[in-house]
């Protein structure tokens, strides 16, 4: 709790006991509207069913209206333009004539989930590999555990076909196939085991017919590329003609903000993080807080960036984040009249909701509305997350598409291309954006004209 709630709290253990004038109910602690801070009079004024200007407030009270304005806050300048999180086509205006038909991308990460964005109606998961268990078949891509959670949102972010949100959701590459290399269990994934997951794939690439790595995964300390294992397996990974996509890192605000191993290779594509604050507007552009170089070599890192927040993303089913997502979802869509007994027979497993089911229709919409954001709920089956590690897939599935306009483009090629057509944002150092933003549409049509 906060210091200025906890003011309140001792505030009101000398006031006299009665009815909170928001919610009406008995509270043995109440405040005045003088002892609550400044931004939150305003709001309380507006709720209270008293004309006093000291009327009394329940401690519940003064703590939702905290929380929801703090998600005022947060979240009114993103959706002052629509009330959803944008797609990711619209907001990277690709080109809808591509999709990465016939382009199989792999994708190294902790774990995976077969996601109905992934294999309905036709599965394109044509392969799987654990590094842990190469004899694993693909029931373990059933199992929602918690190392599913990544790997099934880079996946999807990239190539989702939007099944669950009749298309609204879908990745830029929603008919590429999939390989998924589980390289992690929990928590960092070291770059040993990157270098594993990596060396499958160029062994396997032609069985599977790969033509791009996704690897939105860091390794363990910064060092020259000359020397490291790993950068030199991406090396030899696009000798093979593999394309590699890599995420820099979320350590923009960290001294040092270095980007490490693979990302630090000058052979991959390394992908930092813009913030486009969910607008189609290129005046609102500003970055996320990704790492960025120089690298110890002395490379220029990231090379482009694409949106790393706000980016919609899948909810691993039968999870209790998916439970409260779908309760929440449901609540919000309900007529008031059923609210009540919508939270009495499913709500259990969110006591702040048990609790307030009996709160004005009005303030109990207002908590359902706090819930959804302090969730980043977008529904019950979609969230919307944030890190580096979806704007490499973004790139990943741009690449995609290129390569189904132009299937004979090297790694080379395709790098070249990201980088000549991407947008600076303005005001940003060139050490934090490289290039610029990738441009979908540009980098396909340049892509088609290329001999």
């Amino acid at each position: 709790m906060s210091q200025e709630l906890s003011t309140i709290d001792a505030q009101q253990s000398n006031a006299p006991s009665g009815l909170c004038r928001v919610c009406g109910r008995p509270s043995s602690s109440s405040s005045t509207s003088d002892d609550l801070p400044q931004e939150l009079r305003s709001i309380v004024a507006a709720n209270s069913t008293s004309l006093d200007e000291v009327a009394k407030v329940c401690l519940p009270c003064v703590e939702m209206f905290r929380r929801g304005q703090a998600q005022l806050e947060a979240h009114a300048s993103i959706f002052q333009e629509t009330s959803y999180v944008l797609p990711t086509p619209l907001r990277m205006q690709a080109d809808e004539r591509f999709t990465g038909r016939n382009v199989t991308m792999a994708f190294l990460d902790s774990g995976f989930y077969r996601h109905d964005d992934l294999t309905k109606p036709n599965n394109r998961i044509v392969g799987y590999h654990s590094i842990f268990d190469p004899t694993i078949d693909q029931t373990s891509l059933e199992s929602t555990d918690v190392a599913s959670w990544h790997g099934m949102m880079t996946s999807v972010v990239a190539s989702g076909n939007g099944y669950l949100s009749q298309g609204f959701y879908k990745g830029i590459a929603s008919d590429a196939n999939l390989v998924l290399v589980k390289i992690g269990r929990t928590g960092h994934i070291s770059e040993a085991n990157i270098e594993r997951g990596l060396q499958w794939v160029i062994d396997h690439r032609e069985e599977f017919g790969i033509r791009i790595v996704n690897i939105s995964a860091g390794g363990d300390f910064p060092e020259s590329y000359l020397s490291n294992s790993l950068c030199k397996t991406v090396e030899q990974a696009v000798r093979a003609g593999l394309i590699i996509v890599c995420a820099v890192g979320n350590a923009g605000m960290s001294p040092g903000h270095e980007v490490l191993p693979p990302a630090s290779s000058p052979a991959c594509i390394a992908v930092g993080g813009l913030d486009d604050q969910n607008s189609l507007d290129r005046a609102r552009r500003g970055m996320y807080r990704s790492s960025y170089g120089p690298t110890v070599d002395g490379l220029q890192k990231p090379e482009v960036i694409a949106p790393g927040i706000w980016v919609a993303a899948p909810i691993l089913p039968h999870t209790p984040t998916a439970d409260e997502a779908r309760l929440y979802s449901e609540l919000d869509a309900a007529p008031d009249a059923e609210l009540k007994s919508i939270i009495e027979t499913r709500g259990l497993s969110d006591p702040d909701l048990v609790e307030a089911r009996d709160l004005p229709i009005p303030l109990l919409r207002q908590l359902i509305t706090i819930k959804l954001h302090e969730g980043n709920v977008i529904n019950q089956f979609y969230k919307y997350v944030d890190g580096t590690s979806f704007a490499a897939p973004i790139v990943s599935s741009i690449v995609a598409c290129m390569l189904e306009a132009n299937p004979k483009l090297t790694p080379q090629a395709v790098k070249r291309i990201l980088i000549h057509t991407a947008e600076r944002v303005p005001g940003i150092e060139v050490e934090r954006q490289g290039w610029g933003v990738v441009v979908a549409r540009a980098a396909v049509e340049i892509a088609l004209k290329s001999s």
